[in-house]
Order: structure tokens, then C-alpha cells, then sequence
């Protein structure tokens, strides 16, 4: 599958700008935009730097406003929409391709007669980002014109100027931008043109010239996050203008003359443009080599939408120092604006690196959240400004349990599981006497409650103010069905280890029986949750599926199949499980969490709908794997994930989104690019394989 677009998409305004691309660093940093090259979210940027890896996320470089001259007349490249709503220049207009190469997003201009190519790309483990730029044809010298747009804010904010003077100087093949005293300088920089007529030498090619000019231009309009009821409006600094003049030669070969432009906090980055990008295409052939060799398949080649994915997966993997292992590892939940969650790291862990032949990076994880268990609990988020770790979470820490079985499962570590095996069993026993939030087993049914009143501990954990709107307090059915296998899981490692597991077994025993009480005869699927403030839930929700598709179920085959039956009825979509029946449609009560088909508008809007009737895409993975369990045809259990294939074309360029309108034509919503989307599709994709 070659993703890639002619004008028929790059031309058409409303869908290249709904198209979005993403480029990461490996250490938290990215670069992301619009196929058109307009900024429509406050998360676009050149370079969004990790200030403090992973976190401390920095919008350095909002953007290159492009132009060129070629044969004496200009010719836009960039896009920018205004307050006034104008749209001027309109650079998309001379795009004639998009596509990407692995991960890296390239752009082709077309004026006249020439062709001139554009890449972006981050250097791995560094605040760094390559603009380059290609001529690939022309007949006549070409004279690139690039203005600098800068910002210093956090990723989540904004920027309204107010006379805000930054300090920019001129430094040897370019500037330093420093935005107050104190600031990580930014360094903007260009190497000279290169290429190979002449035997490697360019007649009369230009050195870039570079001008510092710090002009302030005003309100850059952000067309979704109007939609998303947030502030639409951004000042950019433009801080520089760099020109260079790209010659052809007389006999320019197939590989053209090349310029690099450098974004990075790095006072002396690798300014060799050629050399970089061969790294970065290096680093992707090693995934793929990983994928292949470390998960050899039945079939010899998997299919090429398959392949974007493990590349995908490799973006949401960042590092995570800590003093014991500077080394550590990490998962970023979703971009543009998640951090890294306990709870998507768990769920996203055997997906993005066990299924992609990498278990070396589960192990770092594993290790690297061990060190912050308390409690008997996992964090659920690590906040970006750096404070303590929130753990506010009841089936992060259950989910832990079955990444580090998939692990296990790959790898026959007996190491790490010694290691860890006292860490789960202290889990278990908190959780056994009690720990935050009221998370108890209950001793007159063996299942784990939770819950306090104003606190969300599920993942449908959307909150507004002092609104929770699905609290959940009680006994919810995953949360069970996790525990249960973790107990079942724990009893296994036992043995392994030698150590007793009888207890384990037994309580995993009383565990299985009393979750019969979870079964609804009357409506032929399971409760949401038991023992809830309001007596028992018997909406429909996409939560009972993980007890059919955890390893260990606790489910009888005719009840696993009623499940699966009732999900896919009325919950299963095309990009995932619904997060409640369609059944119900939204009331004019204010405050009434009734079924909700679309997702916008304002924080509260918004919240309200995200497990109202949002389609999540991950949910797709345990649906698949379910489907597989109850009838045994991996062949059909697979067609539910064809059209992730086609949704690789759309929102997030090559990677998986996090949500979708409950109703058709369910567009997506939400993070262009989602961990356990990403990881889950794979994961259930390895599983179908026949």
C-alpha cells in the first residue's frame, strides 16, 4: 500500500487540510502539520521539542513560510489561514504529490517546468527536525525563500504576541533565537546546497544567506480547535528569512541538488542533511527488519499497510530516564497532546513491541513502571509540568499484569519474572486488605470494588469540572475480568517460579463463580457493573468484551458468545466498538449521559459524548480476538480490521486515530495517531493471521 496523493486530494483545501502528518524524536519531541500546509491545531509544528524528556512538550518552530522564484516569477508554497478567514497564499495549490517514505512525510511542488521536493524528519534522541529540500528538475536556477516562524510556549497554550521581544542573533550558517532570558536557545541553521552533477561540485550554486528580522504576524487562524470550542487564534514571530538558489547544472542526475534546513536545540547539529536522512531510513529498515525476523510468519510477506503500522508503533516508544536506569522506557499515548498513561502503556505494551518482534524495549517498560508501583498501584499519568505521578486508576495495574504475561509468553525470561514477581504479588495483596479510591476485593463474592464519589478510575474516565461522567463506582465487569486473569496469571508464575500458587488459584476459583453474577439472562449479554450506588448496570458497553478476550475468561462458551453477538449488533463500527448502545439517543436533559452519535464542540460537549456513543478504535483489537475465540474462523474475524487499512489515508497520515462519530460516516476524531489503536490492530492482526 503507497500512501500517497495527487491534486485531486492536495488541491482540495477542505481535505488536505483534514489530512495530517507526524514525525517523532524518540524522546517525546515531534513535528506534525497539514498535507496543505496550514496550521489548524495549537499542536502544529516544525519542531515541538521535549524540553524534559518525555515531557516539558515546547512549540519552538510553528512553521517555513516558502516561496519561490523561478524564470523571474514567485510562486508560493505555503498556506495560511487568517482571522478574517482568508486564505492567502495558497501554496497547496502547486503541491502535485504527497506521500510518505516509511514515516517521512515529502511534498512536490511543481512550477513551470521544475519540480522541487520537500521531506521533514527528527533525528532520533534529539530535539532536532530536517526541513530538505530537493531539485529534482528544472531548467533555469531555482531561489528558495524561507521565513522563519518561531514561538516559545507549552504545546497545550497559545501565543497573542503583546510585544514580546525575543533575542535573535546571528550565528555562523545561521541564528539563535532565545525567547527570554533563560530559555533553551533555538537554533535555526542551513548547510550549502549539494549534489552530484560535476562530479560532485555545482557550478554557481549560492551559499543561503540569512537575515534576522523579528516581525510579529497576527492571527493565524486554528480552524479545529474552534471546532474543539478552544481558543482559534496564534501570533507566530517571524525571526529570520533564509534564501538560497538551487542551480541545476547542465547535467543534473537523478539524485538533484539538495539543501537542508535545521531546527534544534542542539548548539552544533549535524547540519549534513544527506547523512542525516540516511540514519533516519536506516532506523526504519531496522524496524521493519525486527518485525520480520523477530516474527516470522506464516505467510512470507504481510500486507503493506501492515508495515506502515509496525513504523507507526515505533512513534508512541519514548525514553523515560530514571536514576536507576537511565535508559528506561516508555509509551506516549496519543498525539498531538497525551503524555504517557499507565494505563494505555499496559494496554498498548504487547502491540507496539512484542508484536513487532522488540521485546527488549517490553522489558525496559516493564522495569521502568515497576520503580513507580505504590500501593499496590500503577500511576495512571505522569503530569507534564513534572510533578508526582497521579494514580488515580484501578485497571492500569490489573493491565500490568497481562502485559508482563505477553512478555513472558515471547521471551521465557525467568529473570525479569523473578524480578517482578514480588512486585505483583504485593498488588495483589493491597488489593486483597484495600488500597486508594475503596479498591477492595470483596469478601462476600471475591470480586474487586471501586470507586468514591467525584473520582474517575475507569478508562472511561472523562471528567468536567466536578462532573464524572461515567463514574462507574462499584464492580465494572473489565476490571473483574482483569482481575480474574490476573489471578489465573499469577498462580501460573508461581509455578514457574516454584513459589506456592494455591492461594492464587483459589481466589481465582471463587473469582470465576461469582462473576456468573455479571451474566444478564434477561437481556442475553453481561452488566456494566455490579453494586453500583444505583443497583446494577444493564446498559450496553463495549466492556464486557475483555472477558472474552483475556487469555483467561471467565465466561461460559455460550455466554462469550452471546457477548460477541450483542457487541456487534449494536456497538461494532467500522473503526471500533461504540462506547454504549446505539439504542439510546441523547435526551434534552442537561447532564443526561444518553447515547451521543457526534464528538465536538466545547470541553464539556465533548467529555460529555467521549464514552457516550464514541467509537474507540482500540476496542477493535479485543473484538477481533473475541470473534476469533467464539467461532474459530480467523479468515472472517480478520475482515473486521480491513478498513483500518483505507483509514491509514486519512486524519493522521499513516497511523491509526483515537476516536470516530458514533454515527456515519464515523469521522475521526480526537488524536491523529493513538498507541492502543495502533497496538491493538496489530496485535489482533498477528492473532488472525491463517
Amino acid at each position: 500500500m503507497c500512501i500517497e496523493f495527487g491534486r485531486e486530494i492536495c488541491g482540495n483545501l477542505d481535505i488536505a487540510e483534514s489530512r495530517e502528518w507526524l514525525v517523532t524524536n524518540g524522546i517525546g519531541g515531534y513535528a506534525s502539520g497539514t498535507v496543505a500546509g496550514l496550521l489548524t491545531r495549537r499542536y502544529h509544528g516544525l519542531l515541538v521539542a521535549a524540553l524534559k524528556p518525555p515531557l516539558g512538550r515546547t512549540l519552538m518552530v510553528a512553521k517555513l513560510d516558502e516561496t519561490v522564484l523561478y524564470d523571474t516569477r514567485s510562486y508560493s508554497l505555503d498556506t495560511n489561514r487568517w482571522a478574517d478567514g482568508i486564505v492567502s497564499p495558497q501554496g497547496y495549490q502547486n503541491i502535485e504529490r504527497f506521500s510518505l517514505e516509511g514515516t517521512i512525510p515529502v511534498w512536490r511542488f511543481a512550477v513551470a517546468d521544475a519540480l522541487l521536493e520537500k521531506r521533514v524528519w527528527m533525528q532520533q534522541g534529539a530535539n532536532t527536525t530536517y526541513i530538505q529540500y530537493t531539485l529534482r528538475r528544472a531548467t533555469q536556477p531555482l531561489k528558495l525563500t524561507l521565513k522563519a516562524m518561531v514561538n516559545y510556549r507549552d504545546y497545550h497554550s497559545d501565543t497573542q504576541s503583546n510585544g514580546w521581544q525575543m533575542s535573535v542573533e546571528e550565528v555562523e550558517q545561521g541564528i539563535c533565537v532565545t525567547a527570554y532570558p533563560g530559555a533553551v536557545p533555538l537554533y535555526l541553521l542551513s548547510d550549502s546546497p549539494k549534489g552530484d552533477a560535476y562530479g560532485g561540485k555545482l557550478r554557481n550554486a549560492s551559499r543561503p544567506s540569512v537575515s534576522v528580522v523579528h516581525n510579529w504576524y497576527h492571527g493565524f487562524d486554528l480552524a479545529v480547535e474552534r471546532y474543539r470550542g478552544l481558543r482559534d487564534r496564534e501570533d507566530h514571530l517571524h525571526a529570520a528569512t533564509f534564501e538560497v538558489t538551487l542551480n541545476p547544472g547542465e547535467a543534473m542526475s537523478t539524485t538533484g541538488c539538495t539543501y537542508a534546513f535545521v531546527a534544534s536545540t542542539e548548539k552544533e547539529p549535524n547540519l549534513n542533511g544527506e547523512a542525516a536522512l540516511k540514519l533516519r531510513r536506516a532506523q526504519e529498515q531496522k524496524l521493519t527488519g525486527f518485525w520480520k525476523t523477530n516474527r516470522p510468519l506464516k505467510t512470507k510477506e504481510s500486507p503493506s499497510w501492515i508495515n506502515h503500522l509496525v513504523l507507526a508503533a515505533d512513534q508512541f516508544i519514548v525514553d523515560r530516564p530514571v536514576p536507576e536506569d537511565p535508559y528506561g522506557k516508555t509509551i506516549i499515548a496519543g498525539y498531538h497532546w497525551f503524555s504517557d498513561w499507565g494505563r494505555d502503556t499496559m494496554i498498548s505494551l504487547p502491540g507496539l513491541t512484542i508484536s513487532t518482534g522488540r521485546p527488549e524495549v517490553a522489558r525496559s517498560i516493564l522495569r521502568t513502571f515497576a520503580r513507580y508501583v505504590d500501593q499496590g498501584m500503577l500511576p495512571n499519568r505522569f503530569p507534564d509540568a513534572g510533578e508526582q505521578p497521579e494514580y488515580n486508576t484501578v485497571d492500569a495495574t490489573l493491565w500490568y499484569f497481562e502485559a508482563v504475561r505477553a512478555y513472558y509468553s515471547a521471551t521465557d525470561d525467568d529473570t525479569l519474572l523473578g524480578e517482578l514477581f514480588p512486585i505483583l504479588a504485593d498488588i495483589i495483596d493491597w488489593h486483597c486488605r484495600g488500597t486508594r479510591y475503596n479498591i477492595h476485593l470483596d469478601a462476600a463474592d471475591g470480586l474487586l470494588y471501586a470507586g468514591v464519589a467525584g473520582v474517575q478510575l475507569t478508562w472511561m474516565d472523562a471528567k468536567v469540572g466536578d462532573w464524572v461522567v461515567t463514574p462507574r463506582i462499584g464492580k465494572p465487569i473489565e476490571v473483574n475480568a482483569l482481575w480474574y486473569n490476573a489471578l489465573r496469571t499469577m498462580a501460573k508464575f508461581a509455578r514457574q517460579l516454584g513459589k506456592p500458587h494455591q492461594e492464587y488459584e483459589a481466589m481465582a476459583d471463587r473469582a470465576k463463580y461469582r462473576f456468573s453474577r455479571f451474566w444478564n439472562d434477561e437481556t442475553g449479554y453481561c452488566y456494566d457493573v455490579l453494586d453500583s450506588p444505583d443497583g446494577d448496570d444493564a446498559l450496553l458497553r463495549p466492556n464486557q468484551i475483555f472477558a472474552v478476550s483475556l487469555p483467561e475468561s471467565p465466561l461460559t462458551p455460550a455466554q462469550q458468545k452471546g457477548v460477541v453477538e450483542a457487541c456487534g449488533r449494536s456497538l461494532l463500527t467500522s473503526h471500533g466498538l461504540r462506547s454504549r448502545s446505539v439504542s439510546e439517543r441523547l435526551s434534552l436533559a442537561p447532564n443526561h449521559p444518553q447515547y451521543q452519535g457526534k464528538y465536538g464542540g466545547n470541553q464539556y460537549q465533548r467529555d460529555g459524548a467521549y464514552h457516550q456513543g464514541t467509537v474507540w478504535g482500540w476496542l477493535l483489537g479485543p473484538f477481533v480476538l473475541a470473534h476469533l475465540r467464539v467461532y474459530k474462523n480467523p479468515e472472517q474475524a480478520r475482515q473486521f480490521l480491513e478498513p483500518m487499512a483505507n483509514h491509514l489515508t486519512a486524519h493522521g497520515v499513516g497511523s491509526l486515530s483515537e476516536i470516530f462519530d458514533g454515527d456515519a460516516p464515523m469521522t475521526p476524531r480526537g488524536c491523529i495517531a493513538q498507541a492502543w489503536t495502533v497496538a491493538e490492530v496489530l496485535r489482533a492482526w498477528l492473532a488472525t493471521e491463517s
